[in-house]
């Protein structure tokens, strides 16, 4: 670059200025520090080095530079990719095997170990079964579904065999994709390379005809490594094209993904090196110092915390103007094999990187493949099935690697030692009334759930929608299902008489479906844990293993729970929990197996769509497969809950690590698809607005009019006082009682002729608003519950169970006579319905709340 063609002395100076005084820069001064050289370079990585120098003093290891030391898995050459720089995609007749077996991959891995090395880098190119049909072919025979079934496999094969920690580099991920490969590698990689989109969709462009490199499906992926704690590599390509301005236009996207959600661990800062062979041979290099400022720009934008690297075997011999530029990593270096991506650049021998570092007053430390302050964090960035391999070669004062310690095979999952014992405050579900819970927040509230202040910029508050309410209700009447998402929004408007109207339409409708009937199920919860690491920004209820309400039950509770259940009269239990880390892989089958072994006769509606996907994950099969195992096992229906807002826009300031809208579809069909039943949910109120609701509803039908699977819709209001997105400040305090009225009556007009049964939440909404809304559309009041724990933890005062003279007076104020039934909304047989009647629905936890003093609940009679 030419810095006097295109920016100032003057712009310089004061940019410079800026760098200097620790002043956040923005774009365009950021740019203008690219073109430094001479003097102002000197001055620009003067700047860098004192950034990064603090943050290495403020990690506790001043001074120290680090680097892996690994070898690299090329598990296959092939790609459906095609971009104009790379050597390393080929095509299969230049290929002995279009994959690596697993012969060849454990070669590698135990010479690597012997040699020292403690990490495994697989490097491949993305989804080469999508273009080359070899690959497909060589998967079906070596029986692997995807080429990322073989990387989890051989993963497994090299924990267990060699020792050494698994990087995986497989190109774009999904969200689904990273639940299946963190319990097998300790940190994962995908570089952005650029976020110019002109060089993926101009022809000749070096990512043109790459469907991988599209710069918003990269970004993406860095989010979604976020998502799922994952600690993960990315980092830029300087020289393929891109204008300055594009340039630092990448480093702040990776920053912005960086504050939101703390999982990047080390940016890359690679110079483009021509190559031969490939369409830019003829591009020149990215020159050194263009690289150093790129470098030094990267650390002012990035800060002090950021892990910052060169790949060592791409400077020529100008260590010193890396280490001057503000790198504080030299990245992987191989004594056994050559930098498969660089082939003709050889890595420096690791002793004179040393001494090179040296030179300059640094001293080179060994560290492993995922960064020290993710090794001593832990959970939720460390998967247990990998935390005894790290742990055998960290050192646990500094999270380096251990110099003495030469890495050995160990198992990747303990042996099967069934389900976990009970542990931690088992009898929360009843001491939540009585001694509540021992504080309102998490001990790492301020870590869990990613930067709140990042989080801010993506709350929107919700707009003022004013419009003809009486012509939206003329429309509703005509045509419930027709009217259109202005109507829609309009009646969610509605106040007054108008409000009125609107349930006098929704009861109407009602009725037409389902008659006059108000149903309920007697039912008991079962929350079988609430440890959990997803990082849900609403739930109050998720607690680490180690605080103070956290727990486990055992198969032995659970059971109990489950005859104690049967006794009082039940038909259902409804089963969820926490995303354990500790679970087997078999726990949701071990679990439905047991409620079914006690209480043969019992529905068991079980299982949200995280946990199926958690569930199918662990096990390695596909939704599918896992859904029909789970039916073998006693699911006789799932709970549609974790749906919140199926928009995903939302869903991720909501709930950070949850499933995307299109995962929770698949799982809700598949289960459809395989005669599993199940409910529909939306939990409103929080960072949502109308509009949002209208399009969850209309997903919702369009899921029933193609699959007919849902039983009921239930309408969850957002319960706002021990929610940790509430107690940050980013979260309204609920719905309002006339926003609760209008959605519920919404819900009727909008799924008629679809969804039959609209319920309501009386642990959310209390008894006064549930009389309200069985007089706007509602038909079902839920179950007795017996036990409820989800909702209390999160500051609800209505109690954890329900009598059913309780619900049968909620439905006589309405005006209705209350009626028991099945999940799937038949008649229990009189066998149980006399149970249920003997014990009011919840048998002992009546007697138990007396005996506690607590039947003063409003909730409880």
């Amino acid at each position: 670059m030419d810095a006097a063609s295109t920016v100032t002395e003057s712009a310089l100076r004061r940019a410079l200025a800026r760098a200097r005084d620790g002043k956040a820069l923005d774009p365009a001064e950021a740019t203008t520090l690219l073109h430094a050289r001479g003097p102002h370079l000197d001055r620009l990585l003067e700047y860098a080095s004192r950034v990064r120098d603090a943050g290495l003093q403020a990690a506790g290891r001043p001074g120290i530079i680090t680097y892996s030391r690994k070898v690299f898995i090329p598990l296959t050459r092939l790609c459906r990719d095609r971009c104009g720089y790379c050597t390393f995609a080929t095509v299969p007749h230049r290929l002995d095997a279009p994959y690596l077996g697993p012969d060849e991959v454990l070669r590698i891995a135990r010479q690597g170990a012997e040699l020292g090395c403690k990490e495994a880098l697989f490097t491949l190119g993305d989804r080469p079964e999508d273009r080359w049909r070899q690959a497909r072919a060589w998967l079906d025979a070596h029986g692997y579904d995807d080429t990322l079934s073989y990387v989890r496999a051989m993963a497994i094969r090299v924990l267990e065999e060699t020792g050494l920690l698994p990087h995986l580099n497989p190109g774009v991920l999904t969200w689904r994709d990273f639940q299946r490969l963190k319990p097998v590698a300790p940190s994962m990689g995908m570089m952005l390379e650029t976020t110019a989109r002109r060089l993926f969709t101009e022809r000749g462009g070096p990512h043109y005809g790459s469907p991988d490199k599209d710069p918003a499906v990269r970004l993406r992926v860095l989010e979604d490594a976020g998502r799922c704690n994952v600690p993960f590599t990315t980092g830029i390509l300087i020289g393929i094209g891109e204008t300055p301005a594009e340039r630092v236009d990448a480093i702040f996207a990776i920053r912005k993904v960086m504050r939101e959600y703390g999982a990047i661990q080390e940016v890359i800062v690679q110079n483009f090196r021509a190559k031969p062979d490939t369409k830019m041979r003829g591009v020149p290099d990215a020159e050194l110092e263009e690289l150093a400022a790129t470098i030094a720009v990267a650390r002012l934008v990035l800060g002090p915390k950021a892990r910052i690297q060169a790949p060592p075997n791409l400077v020529d011999d100008q260590y010193a103007l890396m280490l001057r530029a503000g790198i504080d990593d030299w990245g992987g270096v191989s004594p056994l094999t050559p930098d498969h991506v660089n082939p003709e650049r050889p890595w420096p021998q690791i002793d004179e990187l040393a001494a090179r570092t040296a030179e300059q007053g640094f001293e080179l430390r060994e560290r492993l493949t995922i960064y020290p302050e993710y090794v001593k964090r832990g959970e939720p960035w460390l998967d247990p099935r990998v935390a005894a391999h790290v742990a055998a070669l960290a050192d646990p004062d500094t999270g380096l690697a251990r110099p003495d310690v030469v890495p050995q095979g160990r198992p990747w999952q303990e042996p099967d030692g069934g389900f976990p014992a009970a542990a931690g405050r088992t009898e929360l579900h009843a001491e939540i009334d009585t001694a509540g819970r021992s504080a309102d927040r998490r001990a790492d509230f301020d870590e869990v759930y990613g930067d709140w202040d990042a989080l801010r910029e993506r709350v929107r508050a919700p707009q003022r929608f004013d419009a003809d309410v009486k012509a939206a209700l003329a429309a509703a009447e005509r045509d419930p299902a027709g009217v259109s998402d202005e109507q829609a929004l309009a009646l969610l408007h509605a106040d007054g008489p108008e409000l009125e109207a609107l349930a006098r339409l929704a009861d109407d409708l009602r009725k037409d479906a389902v008659g006059d009937e108000v149903t309920y199920i007697v039912t008991r919860n079962i929350n079988f844990t609430n440890v959990c690491y997803t990082g849900c920004r609403f739930c109050a209820f998720a607690q680490r293993r180690t605080d103070a309400d956290a727990y486990t039950l055992s198969l032995e509770q659970v059971g109990q729970r489950v005859e104690q259940a049967w006794e009082a009269g039940a038909t259902e239990i409804c089963m969820q929990g926490g995303i354990h880390p500790d679970l087997p892989g078999t726990a949701y089958f071990d679990l439905a197996r047991e409620v079914k072994r006690r209480a043969p006769d019992i529905h068991l509606h079980a299982y949200s769509p995280m946990e199926v996907v958690n569930g199918a994950s662990r096990t390695d099969m596909s939704i599918r497969d896992w859904l029909q195992a789970a039916k073998e096992a006693g699911v006789d229906s799932l709970p549609g809950t974790a749906a919140e807002i199926l928009d995903d826009e939302v869903r991720w300031v909501l709930t950070k690590g949850k499933l995307p809208t299109a995962a929770w579809v698949e799982v809700i069909t598949t289960a459809h698809e395989l005669g599993i039943p199940t409910t529909a949910t939306m939990m409103y109120g929080h960072v949502d607005t109308p509009a949002h609701w209208v399009a969850h509803l209309r997903l919702l039908r369009g899921i029933q009019e193609r699959t007919g699977g849902f039983t009921e819709f239930v309408l969850l209001p957002f319960v706002h006082h021990n929610s940790p997105i509430y107690l940050a400040g980013l979260a309204r305090p609920g719905p309002t009682a006339r926003e609760n009225r209008a959605v519920h009556a919404l819900a009727r007009i909008l799924l008629h002729g679809a969804i039959d049964n609209i319920q309501c939440s009386w642990v959310k909404l209390g008894d006064d608003l549930c009389v309200q809304v069985l007089q706007g559309g509602v038909n079902d009041l839920g179950g007795t519950l017996m036990e409820e724990t989800i909702s209390r933890m999160a500051g609800s005062d209505h109690g954890s169970f329900k009598t059913i003279s309780s619900l049968e007076e909620i439905a006589a104020r309405a005006g209705r006579r209350a009626r028991q039934r099945t999940t799937t909304y038949g008649t229990p047989p009189p066998e149980r319905r006399e149970a249920a009647r003997r014990t009011d629905g919840v048998g002992h936890f009546a007697r138990a709340a007396r005996s506690r003093g607590r039947l003063d609940l409003p909730l409880v009679t």
